[in-house]
């Protein structure tokens, strides 16, 4: 979540009114901690400081913000509470602890806190207007109406950031305004043409569009300047992998084998490669990925499927069947019916590799349902048949699949005229 997650902590403060309590020579230490982002001495002190003045909301919010600078989130979270009980209109604790409920994804509750953040009276400006921001961030993804409202309510308290000016191109894209989307993209790579993030934003919003030979110009001079940014080697990849070329479909496979290699635990990265090892023929390798993220998401049908389309390309149609069975157990879980019937034809190819007609008829039965047939399909249907010895299905079938072969399988077809000849005489 853009704008939220770094310097997510405000830098504390030492805004103690009364000079009787600067006599403490703790206060002293705890700031000079601070001052040096010697954040765990500077908690250790704040805490011994909190004991004695339970109610300094400075302190607690102090407190807080060391705890949060070394990701000691519980501790930092309750320092923050008790800085805004003991001072609800201080400005700093709200933002503070709206950010942090942010980053860990208790979006609710740190909206509220950042709307009180933004409301304090007399708030110093450019922190409310950081409350707006992170507002709007929270609000992009489901209400970008909202967020719109909070993104010029920052506006008004401070100038225009790069981030506002990406925000609004997302924004216009979420409601489909392309025009005024690709125009905020551009402005701010006219200001900043480094900006990687405003470079995959358009690069997304032209393949949108259809754009793909734009997007690619413009991806792979981004590339060029940062040939280590993950997100556009993703992106360039993705365009290459995309095309029906299959000399651009080559070029996507280093720039993933780079990525892969630089971030081995992205799941979407290491699924990416195995696409493309798949599509280059190179089982070998697409198999070990395909099994570890299969392990790791094992209620993703469609990555059963690929892990078992991967097995039977090995020939080993046998470990792939009771991964296919697993994987159609459910036909919601798949995205769409298309890639349940997909699923269920790799079954009924494997079950006829392991030489078990039953099961082919009965995984055909259920591709059958989302999927007009094919001569594949119907190839497989009337061998199965066959092997049944069920004469008159087996014929139909195969008359049926020579109708629509017309030459495309050769060996197929060869074999399915011997069979029928063969049938014929044992009726």
């Amino acid at each position: 979540m853009a704008g939220l997650t770094a310097s997510a902590q405000l830098p504390a403060g030492a805004r103690d009114a009364s000079s009787e309590r600067q006599q403490d020579p703790l206060r002293t230490q705890a700031a000079d901690a601070l001052s040096k982002q010697d954040y765990a001495t500077a908690a250790r002190l704040l805490a011994t400081l909190a004991e004695k003045n339970p109610n300094d909301a400075q302190v607690l919010y102090n407190l807080g913000s060391a705890q949060d600078a070394i990701d000691k989130t519980a501790d930092a979270e309750a320092s923050y509470r008790r800085a805004i009980a003991a001072s609800p209109n201080l400005l700093e604790p709200h933002l503070a602890l709206g950010l942090l409920l942010a980053r860990i994804g208790k979006t609710a509750d740190a909206h509220t806190e950042l709307a009180a953040a933004a409301a304090v009276p007399n708030g110093d400006g450019a922190l409310r207007a950081r409350a707006y921001r992170a507002m709007a961030r929270l609000d992009q993804p489901g209400n970008p109406a909202g967020a719109s409202e909070e993104l010029l309510a920052a506006l008004k308290l401070s100038p225009e950031t790069p981030d506002d000016i990406l925000l609004t191109g997302e924004l216009a894209l979420t409601n489909n305004d392309t025009a005024a989307a690709e125009s905020a993209f551009r402005r701010l790579l006219a200001a900043d043409p480094d900006n990687t993030q405003a470079t995959a934003a358009l690069a997304h919003l032209l393949l949108r569009q259809n754009k793909a030979a734009d997007a690619e110009t413009l991806l792979a001079s981004a590339i060029a300047k940062h040939p280590d940014d993950p997100t556009l080697n993703a992106q360039l990849a993705a365009l290459y992998e995309s095309d029906g070329d299959p000399a651009k479909a080559a070029k996507a496979l280093p720039l993933v084998e780079k990525l892969h290699a630089a971030n081995p635990q992205d799941p979407a990265i290491a699924r990416l490669l195995a696409r493309l090892y798949s599509r280059n023929g190179q089982y070998d390798k697409a198999l070990p990925l395909l099994s570890a993220l299969a392990a790791a998401s094992p209620n993703d049908p469609t990555l059963l499927d690929d892990q078992a389309d991967a097995l039977i390309r090995l020939h080993r149609s046998a470990d792939a069947v009771p991964i296919l069975e697993r994987a159609i157990a459910d036909p919601k879980a798949f995205p769409n019916p298309q890639a349940y019937g997909i699923a269920a034809s790799h079954l009924a190819f494997a079950a006829s590799n392991n030489n078990d007609p039953a099961a082919v008829l009965r995984a055909l039965s259920l591709r059958d349902k989302v999927l007009a047939q094919t001569p594949s399909s119907l190839f497989l249907a009337a061998t199965a048949h066959d092997k049944l010895h069920q004469v008159k299905e087996a014929s139909d079938l195969y008359k049926q699949f020579l109708s629509v072969a017309k030459g495309q399988f050769p060996d197929e077809e060869w074999e399915a005229k011997h069979r029928l000849s063969a049938l014929e005489h044992m009726k």
